[in-house]
């Protein structure tokens, strides 16, 4: 099998095309046979007889290394149908109903002058179910684009490093030529992923778009234009928020170009700053803010009415089986403390379903949290004051076993939560470093498995996700509550500060240095 890497043999024409020259041609390919041709671009050949280019295979390969290279930058963790997100926060069955519609007929309205649309709204406010409930609709009617959550505390996904890339991975995926396209784009530039956010944009979504719609190989019409960004104040650094903001407004918002782009953050300053009057997207977002227009206290009501039937059918305790186990002035109570917060709500649902207990008891003990005071107080505190009960009850029932009795929950908790988010500081360049919960067992000079042990009655705001074949870290649901932890304004007398944390690793690796001495040294 004679196999003719043309472009080395070839002398380069003006155009970009290649000829080869025809006594090379002579020599090497009278009487062959049997033999393929690779990287054809163009060749003048004299003498050679039955030559047949394959030329659907020469076409498939255009750009496939390309395609690798970029799949490799992708944050597989930030797609809508994620396995990383398998359990993801969504709009329940007849919750949102407004605020749903007005997203989807704005998606859909393509003559819409506004290509733009920036939802914002507190945390909690429902911000990502939303996302989620429009990806999968987007998906459904083939319109998705592509989608990206971000997630602070997954490092694949709390940068601006992957977001690029993943966006044009979906869109790519979906169209043969446009993949092309991109993967050939990675190959001209080795360095495109160093580059600012807005010559990776242009290069591999906007360029790449645009030139195959020129040669007649895109339909405008036929192509998924919805690109959906989620939390981007999860995203590090308000000043990258910033610079995603006017990537897409110079790109993706191209008259040229068909996407619509729809953005949810909480109104951080990136996003507050850009929106105000005066501001670059002023007049070029539709803008939806979660506020008292789109008032949630009926959809929470439907959701914890719903949720909590079919939890006590679920339930092993035959009280909760019965139609009464709770009454609606219960569910009123949970309604007015969750002060118009989905996440209020969701977590108390998470809570009441945490096994082996029984949902009739949780319920009971939630009630008695739930706040008196005046409904002006700003809604996190009800929030906080919910995460500050659940943490507490953990902590003493944690500390309440007798092999636990010397241990600390609050500062254990916070070191594997710092482990698994913050990081800690690298002694040769203090830059921050995650460990496995695995790893933070052993530093803490505690028996294998210990974190399981210590979240066991923190499961309706953490789980344990998967960072290795062997190893996990720990995952906040919220945000908000990774908030709570880190400011003592909120979690006060539960507050565990990061110095501590540090100070406690500290004398755990001296007692294991002192306990098994390094022998010779």
């Amino acid at each position: 099998m004679l196999s003719l890497p043309l472009p080395v043999l070839a002398t380069q024409v003006p155009s970009t095309s290649y000829r080869l020259p025809t006594d090379i041609a002579e020599e090497r390919m009278i009487n062959a046979s049997n033999f393929s041709m690779r990287d054809l671009c163009h060749t003048t050949i004299g003498v050679a007889e039955k030559v047949t280019v394959n030329a659907q295979s020469v076409q498939s390969s255009l750009g496939s290394d390309g395609w690798k290279t970029l799949s490799a930058h992708t944050a597989v963790n930030a797609l809508h149908d994620s396995y990383a997100r398998s359990d993801p926060p969504q709009c329940d069955e007849d919750t949102r109903v407004e605020v749903i519609r007005e997203i989807k007929n704005w998606i859909t309205d393509r003559k819409s002058p506004q290509r733009l649309l920036c939802m914002t709204g507190a945390a909690g406010s429902g911000k990502s179910a939303l996302q989620q409930t429009i990806a999968e609709s987007c998906s459904k009617s083939d319109i998705l684009g592509s989608a990206y959550f971000f997630g602070a505390g997954d490092p694949t996904r709390n940068t601006t490093s992957s977001l690029v890339p993943t966006i044009a991975y979906q869109l790519g995926s979906e169209n043969p030529g446009l993949k092309e396209y991109i993967g050939s784009a990675v190959e001209r530039d080795g360095h495109i992923f160093k580059k600012s956010l807005l010559s990776q944009m242009t290069a591999l979504i906007c360029e790449p778009v645009r030139l195959l719609h020129e040669a007649g190989r895109l339909d405008f019409a036929s192509l998924r234009y919805a690109i959906l960004i989620d939390g981007l104040d999860e995203c590090q650094g308000e000043d990258n928020q910033a610079k995603i903001l006017a990537a897409v407004k110079k790109c993706l918002l191209d008259k040229n170009l068909p996407f619509r782009v729809f953005i949810a953050s909480r109104p951080e300053w990136a996003i507050r700053s850009a929106l105000e009057p005066g501001g670059e997207l002023n007049k070029l977002a539709y803008h939806i803010e979660l506020s008292d227009k789109y008032d949630a206290t009926a959809d929470i009501r439907r959701y914890l009415s719903r949720s909590l039937r079919e939890l006590g059918l679920r339930s092993s305790d035959p009280r909760a089986r019965s139609p009464g186990w709770f009454s609606k002035v219960d569910i009123e109570k949970l309604v007015e403390a969750a002060s118009g917060q989905f996440i209020y709500a969701a977590t108390v649902v998470r809570y009441l379903s945490e096994r082996p207990s029984s949902p009739v008891d949780r319920l009971k003990i939630v009630l008695t949290w739930a706040p008196t005071d005046d409904q002006s107080i700003r809604p996190f505190k009800k929030l906080d004051l919910l995460y500050h009960n659940i943490l507490s009850a953990a902590r003493m029932a944690y500390e309440a076993v007798d092999t636990h009795r010397e241990r600390e929950f609050l500062l254990l908790f916070r070191a594997y939560h710092i482990s698994s988010t913050l990081g800690f500081p690298k002694i040769n360049d203090n830059s921050p470093f995650q460990i496995s919960n695995e790893k933070v067992d052993g530093y803490l000079q505690l028996e294998s498995g210990a974190h399981e042990i210590l979240i066991s009655d923190l499961h309706s705001l953490v789980t344990l996700r998967r960072s290795g074949p062997l190893s996990t870290k720990l995952y906040l649901y919220h945000k908000s509550f990774g908030d709570f932890l880190n400011e003592e304004s909120r979690s006060k007398d539960l507050f565990v500060p990061y110095s501590r944390v540090q100070i406690h690793l500290a004398k755990c690796f001296l007692q294991h240095v002192i306990r098994y001495p390094v022998v010779g040294m």
